[in-house]
């Protein structure tokens, strides 16, 4: 088998180092065109404005990319929506607060397509009653219902939905810009009023950089929550089109790894392995010289408080793409289990978040070229039968 060093880059791009020759190979392992296609938008024959505003909806970040969302179109007119409860992250996530994020995200995504398609969106959240704050049960998040409005305008931010990405690569070097804060402030502020803070290129930023890599270590270290991540791991462009959901491992680099059985599943979870270093540096990497971070705080009680806050972080992000400006929510430092306590403790300092509220949303942001488009599952795979 080839030493480990022989295979510098078997987690990167378009070339690897094998027995001492790159080797070029940029399309081998590519994203499979089945799993992005969703990124096109509806179907052109798709006349249902609820379906066509689903299928835009799935765009919306969400934990794990594991799309936790389940829909009832059974009434007419009428848009339920559920947790998928086979999509949790009960180890990470052990009271599905960052589910119901999602569930946020979600919902403002599906808002500003259906105002798109002429109808606006009378959501209300939880109708049979909110979920308790320690579990998700089989209520529905939320309750749309269309109604038809000549007068809707169609938001500018629609537009950025097939652009959005969470970029996970380095960042350039720059702190994010005033005029680029300011532009998000108000675009936040216009619609929400959650608290939102940022840190840039100041010694808080440095601390919660530091929060950041250690969470991360933390979480990858734990054996029970890394799984949780590996059995969400897709492995090369076969695993990526036969699931298109969760993290994905592919190109060059990861078939040429596989065929020399230095990237599996069980390698990933490993110490000390090329795949198990591999993923540590792809995830810590970005954050070495990460200048500028943004969090939402929003009441410590409530599923409410957690919609809204993927509402708000969804319209941000989407602001944030219009802007030029790339984003990565970081989740790690804001999960309940217990060896991520101290860490909780640290960012919510950090962010000088008062009791009372919870910092629901933490992300960096900077510039960087645009990655391509993750996974996403058909919009028939969320309604319910």
């Amino acid at each position: 088998m080839m030493a480990r060093r022989n295979f510098i880059r078997v987690l990167g791009g378009g070339a690897i180092v094998a027995a001492g020759a790159a080797l070029a190979v940029p399309r081998l392992d590519a994203m499979p065109a089945s799993a992005i296609e969703g990124w096109s938008g509806p179907k052109t024959e798709e006349r249902d404005p609820r379906r066509r505003a689903i299928a835009w909806a799935m765009l919306a970040p969400n934990p794990h990319n594991m799309q936790s969302w389940l829909v009832d179109l059974k009434r007419p007119d009428e848009i339920v929506l559920h947790v998928d409860r086979d999509r949790l992250l009960p180890e990470t996530d052990p009271f599905g607060r960052q589910i119901v994020v999602g569930q946020g995200a979600f919902l403002e995504l599906l808002s500003l397509a259906l105002a798109a398609e002429g109808y606006r969106a009378d959501i209300v959240l939880f109708p049979d009653g909110e979920f308790a704050m320690d579990r998700i049960d089989g209520r529905p998040v939320a309750r749309v219902r269309l109604a038809k409005d000549a007068a809707l305008k169609v938001d500018p931010l629609f537009a950025q939905i097939p652009r959005r990405r969470s970029t996970k690569t380095p960042y350039e070097g720059r702190p994010l810009t005033e005029a680029h804060r300011q532009a998000l402030i108000v675009v936040h502020n216009a619609a929400s009023a959650l608290p939102l803070g940022f840190a840039v290129s100041d010694g808080r930023a440095g601390d919660l950089r530091d929060i950041a890599t250690k969470a991360s270590d933390i979480e990858m270290n734990t054996p029970r929550t890394h799984k949780e991540s590996i059995d969400r791991l897709r492995i090369g462009a076969a695993e990526i089109a036969a699931h298109r959901d969760g993290l994905v491992l592919r190109g060059p680099g990861v078939w040429f790894g596989r065929q020399f059985g230095l990237v599996t599943h069980e390698k990933a979870m490993t110490p000390g392995t090329t795949a198990w270093q591999g993923g540590r540096d792809y995830i810590l990497a970005p954050y070495a010289n990460a200048t500028s971070f943004g969090w939402i705080a929003a009441p410590s009680h409530g599923r409410s408080a957690q919609v809204l806050a993927g509402r708000a972080y969804a319209r941000l992000n989407l602001k944030a793409t219009e802007l030029g400006v790339a984003m990565q929510p970081h989740s790690q430092a804001l999960q309940e289990y217990p060896e991520m306590a101290d860490l909780y403790r640290a960012i919510h300092k950090a962010t000088i978040t008062p009791e009372s509220l919870t910092v629901q949303m933490f992300f960096r942001l900077g510039y960087a070229a645009t990655p391509g488009p993750a996974p996403r599952r058909s919009p028939d795979s969320i309604v319910m039968g």
